[in-house]
């Protein structure tokens, strides 16, 4: 798990928007583990540790359902720490008889997809170790192939399910952006992050301290899409977190050289990537 704590910058919290507070809530603590943080009405911190919390869901009173063909979330992934929970987990979705989007083996991880009751994609993986990876002319290698789902569920069936386990974090997150104008300059010259793969002009992988991704960017939505309504279900923000004081104020300065704005709320630094996908800027 060293590539999210310093000296990387990562991903570490999303916020999201829902439709039906108390279904969407219980999916994300029967079906996926998460533990409540704190509560106030119709906002809930969950957390794995019981001390920082990984998901805030929001529901605003004027909530609108998912926009299709919009930028902003495509997937945020859950990186679990061993194969044994991530089978364990996936033998209780099939249980449960949850409704699974996919699954793929992309060489440098093992991956399930689905989605929560609103629609917001989520990505369950494991990692294989960093020594496996294939890395030719700066390039991680990454592909889709098949699963292998059935040994995945026999590692995972000498574990009982019951909530996600210690040393589980938010790997990385993927949106979807209206084309890439200006998005190296934001995230790389700007937030301080390294191209690690390209597919072709279709989707960006990105990354720091050689991780195979911690923020991964598309135009699957279309080239040219337009960002959602502000009360729409999907992302608020998510949270890049700087290893120090130091190296956020750095990313700030570079990004307003850029003319990228920042807004300070509530002692708390934001701004916006060229397609209008919110972030929040922090400090491990």
């Amino acid at each position: 798990m060293g590539f999210h704590q310093p000296p990387s910058t990562f991903v570490n919290e999303i916020q999201l928007k829902v439709t039906d507070f108390e279904r969407s809530l219980t999916f994300y603590q029967d079906m996926l583990g998460f533990q409540i943080l704190d509560q106030t009405g119709e906002l809930v911190r969950l957390t794995v540790d019981g001390e920082k919390p990984l998901i805030t869901l929001t529901r605003p009173d004027d909530i609108l359902p998912k926009q299709p063909r919009t930028t902003g979330l495509y997937h945020f992934a859950i990186l679990l720490p061993d194969r044994v929970s991530l089978g364990a987990l996936l033998q209780h979705l099939v249980r449960q008889k949850y409704p699974l989007q996919g699954a793929s083996d992309h060489l440098v991880s093992e991956a399930v997809y689905l989605a929560d009751p609103d629609g917001n994609g989520i990505e369950l993986y494991i990692d294989r170790p960093s020594s496996e990876w294939t890395w030719s002319n700066g390039e991680v290698k990454m592909t889709t192939d098949p699963l292998d789902a059935e040994s995945l569920l026999a590692e995972g069936a000498s574990l009982i399910w019951k909530q996600l386990p210690a040393g589980t974090v938010l790997g990385h997150i993927h949106m979807h952006v209206s084309d890439f104008r200006d998005i190296e300059d934001f995230y790389c010259t700007g937030l301080g992050f390294e191209v690690v793969t390209k597919f072709g002009d279709q989707a960006l992988f990105i990354s720091s301290e050689g991780y195979h991704h911690h923020i991964g960017l598309n135009t699957w939505a279309g080239v040219g899409a337009s960002a959602p309504p502000e009360n729409s279900v999907g992302i608020t923000w998510f949270e890049v977190v700087f290893p120090s004081s130091d190296a956020k104020h750095k990313a700030i300065e570079r990004l307003e050289k850029l003319d990228f704005s920042i807004e300070e709320k509530d002692n708390e630094f934001y701004t916006s990537d060229p397609s209008k996908n919110k972030i929040k800027l922090s400090v491990f």
